[in-house]
């Protein structure tokens, strides 16, 4: 049998220098080896005739260590048909072992040095090459499983004004990005930033993972609460459905089997503590947080809160009518019609709103809150006027409590406006 030779130096730093760079890329040693291994074989498989099923290549990365050899069997000198790539003759075969007989295996070493100048420098592109589709793969089999989770990511680049796409990188480098439909419409974000976001989507598009971001999904707001209240992390309350009109308006339906839990005392927190974090990260976003019943009328109810109904009428099991007096038309409606549309997402349903004729409004009697214009100050108008309210009675009967938590007004100021129009009406 020949006798074992000493790796070659270019060998050596072909192997070095590739394990050095698939380390760089978190590939681990075992598909370190296979890489290489598939490359020399396809070098051999180049050279000789395609087939490589008599060679063995053996690797070892820590020492730089590279051994090829070619598997032949001894023939006699006279065979026909003979095949260079898997036979050799005997005479031949007798200068490596002297007593090497007909049938019997003789091996022969191959060196890189071989193959060539060009085919070394091919495979050394190829096994970068190969390695960096390796990454590739990995981070989107890893961001796939991850799809639906929360991210914290640093902001690497804002492109255009309107920031019409935020490339973001992970700890590890790696890219993922936030395009400005998935934004929250009073996002402002600069490079060094941190953004929390939802891995909305991966992709693997010409061989390159597309990492997709979301702030308003659904899907965000969920999992917000899940991080958030330990009650929903540890699946004590539930959530059951998430709406959203990112940055203005959330509706979300909680439930929980424990009697003595209050899931939406328990998501809102004392005086909003629990739910200020979130309504922050989400740029002051409202949220409606509902117990959620599978009492349809009882739902439908909730859902268009702080509207207080007469009575339902399910149409089909796609519409429903709701009866209520005139003065809450409005409040189930919302502003820009939020409260209605995401009431009607909620339960999966059409709402038509209707006046009851039965509980009519004396219209006559109010008195629209432009008229205090000289009394009560333009902003402070303009702030009551932002959540639906234009007339002094419709603030009156949206109370103190509610007027606290959806204006930026202070205790006092409600105090003194509620004082003023009460006596409008002595």
């Amino acid at each position: 049998m020949a006798k074992k030779q000493q790796p070659e130096k270019e060998s050596k730093q072909l192997i070095e220098s590739f394990a050095e760079f698939a380390k760089t890329k978190n590939i681990d040693s075992t598909l370190m080896i296979k890489l290489l291994e598939d490359v020399f074989r396809a070098m051999i498989r180049k050279k000789y005739d395609d087939d490589d099923s008599n060679f063995d290549v053996i690797i070892n990365t820590d020492g730089g260590e590279l051994e090829m050899r070619q598997n032949l069997i001894a023939v006699a000198d006279d065979t026909k048909d003979f095949d260079v790539h898997k036979q050799i003759k005997l005479v031949d075969a007798r200068k490596i072992d002297k007593e090497c007989e007909i049938g019997e295996d003789i091996s022969l070493d191959i060196h890189l040095e071989d193959f060539g100048r060009r085919a070394i420098l091919m495979a050394r592109q190829t096994l970068i090459q190969r390695a960096k589709d390796v990454e590739k793969l990995s981070i989107y089999q890893k961001y796939k499983d991850r799809e639906g989770e929360i991210v914290t990511v640093l902001v690497d680049q804002v492109v255009g004004k309107d920031a019409r796409e935020i490339y973001c990188k992970d700890d590890d480098g790696h890219d993922l990005v936030l395009p400005r439909l998935h934004q929250i419409p009073r996002d402002k974000f600069r490079k060094g930033d941190n953004l929390r976001a939802v891995i909305e989507k991966v992709d693997f598009i010409n061989g390159t993972p597309k990492i997709l971001l979301s702030r308003t999904s659904p899907n965000f707001l969920k999992r917000l609460f899940e991080t958030e209240i330990p009650e929903v992390m540890d699946g004590i309350i539930v959530v059951k459905n998430v709406v959203r009109e990112p940055g203005e308006r959330a509706k979300i339906a909680v439930e929980t089997f424990d009697d003595r839990i209050d899931p939406v005392g328990a998501c809102v927190g004392t005086k909003g503590s629990r739910i200020h974090g979130i309504v922050k990260e989400l740029n002051s976003e409202n949220i409606d947080v509902i117990n959620y019943t599978e009492n349809l009328e009882l739902y439908i109810s909730r859902a268009l809160s702080p509207a207080k109904i007469t009575s339902i009428t399910v149409e089909d099991k796609n519409r429903v009518s709701v009866y209520m007096k005139p003065d809450q038309v409005s409040w189930a409606i919302g502003r820009s019609g939020y409260n209605i549309r995401l009431a009607g997402k909620l339960v999966g349903m059409e709402i038509d709103v209707f006046r009851d004729d039965q509980e009519e409004l004396d219209e006559e009697e109010d008195v629209e809150l432009t008229e205090f214009s000289d009394e009560i100050e333009q902003w402070v108008i303009e702030e009551l006027h932002r959540v639906g309210l234009d007339t002094a009675k419709r603030v009156i009967e949206f109370g103190k409590d509610l007027l606290l938590k959806r204006t930026e007004l202070e205790e006092e100021q409600i105090d003194e406006i509620l004082e003023l129009l009460k006596k409008e009406f002595e």
